[in-house]
């Protein structure tokens, strides 16, 4: 049994011990949001650009996914746009003059052949007066007459007709094709442009999902990239402490080596249990609030998803 003066001893040295274990700051850890990249459209993964730890910037090539029927279907609507757009042109416009030329000629043909049947007709006629053809030929030449004169009107229409622009519901109607035309080329573009995906923010590629010839889905991830925006810093404090606590709190975050300064953007309303990372079986029953601090992109950079670390109030 101790003497009452080694008990003395003994009960300050297990005070002074529970003085030195008192927590410098509160405990957390890093956390990143991360982004998931993934093609809009599916196909096979021709390259892939980055590997895991790469830094990239926003704007750089990612992957690259098969393209070779896309390409094909923007080369087939190009061609479509182009002849439809060529028949809207002609329909505006005047049937060509190599054409004009050629009605025109047949139309001098027929007039010869018309001004022939009137002198065949006014000789026959004569000849009817004094008996020397009959009556059936003088129909058959009338008859003729007749058709040599429909034949100068048709042409003389034509010829106008060709001088004339396309109709309107003709033109309308082509105008509608061009649009759809269009349409179906950007659409064919966009499925062509969706096979190169490139990084939409800047980070740290944080990992790959797929290799080289593996077959992508429609939104299946390929690349997660953490932009050290979203790098930021979980810790949990007492009740006390939270109630106290308010974004835009300057805090410092130990453990990376030099501490690094953050602000506390987020406070938790909800009380919970120590979280995993605190294991001691001091801390195992009292209730904490989670709160979040960003610290500087540039700074940010230093932190690891996982790693804990430790949090003062400023």
């Amino acid at each position: 049994m101790p003497s009452p003066c080694g008990l003395a001893l003994l009960l300050l040295a297990i005070l002074a011990g529970c003085a030195d274990s008192t927590p410098d700051g509160f405990q957390g850890y890093a956390e990143g949001e991360f982004v998931s990249v993934a093609p809009a459209v599916a196909g096979r993964l021709d390259h892939l650009a980055v590997k895991r730890g790469d830094g990239v910037a926003a704007g750089a090539p990612l992957f690259t996914l098969e393209s070779a029927r896309e390409a094909a279907g923007l080369r087939e609507a190009e061609a479509k746009l182009a002849a439809a757009e060529a028949l809207l042109v002609d329909l505006k416009a005047a049937r060509q003059l190599p054409e004009q030329a050629v009605t025109s000629a047949q139309l001098d043909q027929a007039l010869v052949d018309e001004r022939r049947s009137v002198t065949t007709l006014e000789r026959d006629e004569a000849q009817f007066r004094v008996g020397g053809i009959s009556a059936a030929q003088l129909d058959e030449v009338r008859l003729l007459r007749q058709s040599a004169a429909a034949r100068v009107a048709q042409l003389q229409h034509e010829l106008e007709v060709a001088r004339l622009p396309g109709r309107v519901a003709q033109v309308e109607a082509q105008t509608a094709q061009v649009s759809a035309a269009r349409a179906a080329l950007e659409r064919a573009r966009w499925e062509l442009d969706q096979k190169s995906v490139a990084a939409t923010r800047g980070g740290r590629v944080h990992d790959t999902t797929h290799r080289e010839g593996d077959w992508v889905a429609a939104g299946a991830v390929v690349v997660r990239l953490l932009p050290p925006e979203n790098i930021k810093v979980r810790f949990f404090v007492p009740q006390a402490v939270a109630a106290g606590l308010a974004p835009g709190r300057a805090v410092l975050i130990r453990g990376v080596g030099a501490d690094l300064p953050a602000k506390v953007d987020f406070v938790s309303t909800e009380a919970e249990f120590t979280p995993p990372v605190i294991y001691s079986n001091e801390t195992s029953s009292k209730l904490v609030f989670m709160a979040e601090a960003r610290p500087d992109a540039g700074a940010a950079t230093r932190l690891q998803p996982g790693q804990p670390l430790r949090v003062l109030l400023q």
